[in-house]
């Protein structure tokens, strides 16, 4: 069995409203409260981090599913949203939806194209951060598929 490690630092000079610092391997950026949560805006924030994370992590397990498959990929894009609801004071990330776009090559045949609707589900079920945040976290998939 193979343990990976990823490490993170941060520093953070002060109160709710500070501006900090985070750096975990090729991440290095600032870090605030967001400004739609009365913060500074500045940098990043984990909110952004944890529909980056999500996001990631779903595409490059479709690109795998799909390299592994063989499809003929034309050409991939994604785009998530995260909704975050604020209830009497307590903030809770509610749900992530992933909208992949997916095109196969004009000669893609019915077959590969079924096979392609069928991993844009798979991944993101295998994605690990999927299966993380499950129970906590709803994700949903919204896909446009060609």
């Amino acid at each position: 069995m193979a343990t990976h490690l990823f490490q993170l630092k941060a520093d953070w000079p002060g109160g709710r409203n500070s501006e900090g610092f985070i750096e975990a391997g090729n991440l290095k950026t600032k870090i605030s409260i967001p400004k739609e949560m009365d913060g500074p805006g500045i940098g990043t924030n984990p909110d952004e981090m944890l529909l980056g994370a999500a996001a990631t992590c779903y595409l490059i397990t479709l690109a795998a599913m799909i390299e592994r498959s063989s499809l003929p990929l034309k050409q991939m894009e994604l785009e998530s949203v995260g909704y975050v609801d604020v209830t009497d004071g307590v903030i809770t990330y509610k749900k992530i939806v992933h909208k992949p776009t997916v095109y196969l090559q004009p000669t893609a045949t019915e077959r590969e194209q079924e096979k392609l609707r069928r991993l844009v589900d798979k991944a993101e079920q295998s994605c690990m951060i999927s299966r993380a945040i499950k129970g906590n976290v709803d994700v949903e998939l919204e896909p446009t598929l060609g």
